[in-house]
């Protein structure tokens, strides 16, 4: 059995990665930290695993008794905590914060599946992609590898609430939040950083670069992402579409697509338009692509709680402990 530790269980992530791992055949969950609510039961908190789960969150850290720890922190909190507290070498960390996903002086692994699959099998440390940056990578992979890349790149996403986590703020209050519809971090949103690196990993090297404008700005050469997120009026999922204009008028870009995923335990193709009830509560990316002329569009949809987080960042655990990466991840859709 992976012994498993969770600190941040509180939040929307903890809780659902404690949904998840409760129900897989090869996890125990040894603790679940939340210092506020040390000693409370997780279902108080997390209402859903009500008759599922009856263990206490706790303050402790008992490090030397898990082989791996999730770490379901903010942004910015991980980096912090692990210089504050010593991990055992033998642990495995997978990080679900932002701390460690952009390539430096640390060993942690992108843990994007669909493209570093080899990397994540050997790796002790991995930072998990955030959810907008899933799915719009998915939605542009396939062209990056290609070369195919030549313009720029023209991306709406909207995000359902849970995305902005569990504190309640100004833009999450329900009245405030339904019936209504709006955008934020226009052109700057913190994502664009990892969209950037994996996009300049996968394309050939005699295509443009593509600009990390929130470091490089909008008048360095290249190509640009141009990103404006949504926030929408319902609780979990992603719904992305992308323009990009390609000179290349002969590929068959479906058959592009369905090659580049044609192995991928969660990432689908599908020859028609999608709805978002296709992937809430699973841990699924679809993808479509439509062609007018020169130019494509291409939706891809996820559920921002699972592929774009604690779905995927399991997937990426049992890669690292060599089981079936599907394992505890077999989830439906809602039918309506």
């Amino acid at each position: 059995m992976i012994k498993v530790g969770i600190l941040g269980a509180a939040g929307y992530t903890g809780g659902e990665l404690i949904r998840l791992l409760v129900n897989h055949p090869e996890v125990e969950i040894v603790f679940a930290n939340s210092e506020s609510n040390a000693g409370n039961p997780i279902s108080d908190v997390h209402e859903g695993l009500i008759g599922d789960c009856d263990l206490k969150f706790t303050d402790e850290l008992p490090f030397d008794k898990v082989d791996v720890v999730f770490f379901c922190f903010g942004h910015g909190k991980s980096e912090a905590f692990l210089k504050e507290h010593n991990i055992p070498e033998s642990v495995k960390i997978i990080d679900l914060a932002q701390d460690f996903r952009i390539k430096g002086d640390h060993d942690y692994v992108y843990g994007l599946p669909e493209i570093h699959k080899s990397d994540i099998q050997k790796c002790n440390h991995l930072a998990n992609p955030g959810c907008f940056a899933t799915a719009i990578q998915l939605g542009l992979l396939p062209l990056a590898k290609a070369g195919l890349l030549t313009n720029d790149i023209n991306v709406s996403a909207i995000t359902g609430s849970t995305g902005a986590g569990q504190k309640p703020g100004a833009t999450t209050h329900f009245s405030w939040r339904t019936d209504n519809l709006s955008i934020y971090k226009t052109f700057t949103h913190q994502h664009l950083h990892e969209i950037t690196q994996s996009l300049n990993e996968l394309r050939p090297s005699d295509t443009p670069k593509v600009i990390d404008t929130l470091n490089e700005g909008y008048d360095a050469e290249g190509i640009t992402v141009d990103f404006v997120p949504f926030r929408g009026n319902f609780s979990r999922g992603i719904f992305c579409t992308e323009v990009v204009k390609i000179n290349d008028t002969t590929t068959d870009v479906e058959a592009l697509y369905k090659d580049f995923y044609k192995d991928a335990a969660f990432t689908h193709y599908v020859d028609k338009n999608l709805d978002l009830k296709q992937v809430v509560n699973t841990n699924k990316c679809l993808i479509h692509v439509e062609r007018f002329g020169k130019k494509l569009v291409i939706t891809s949809i996820i559920d921002n709680l699972l592929k774009g987080a604690v779905g995927q960042a399991v997937q990426n655990m049992n890669l690292m402990f060599g089981i079936n990466e599907t394992m505890g991840l077999k989830l439906k859709a809602n039918a309506f």
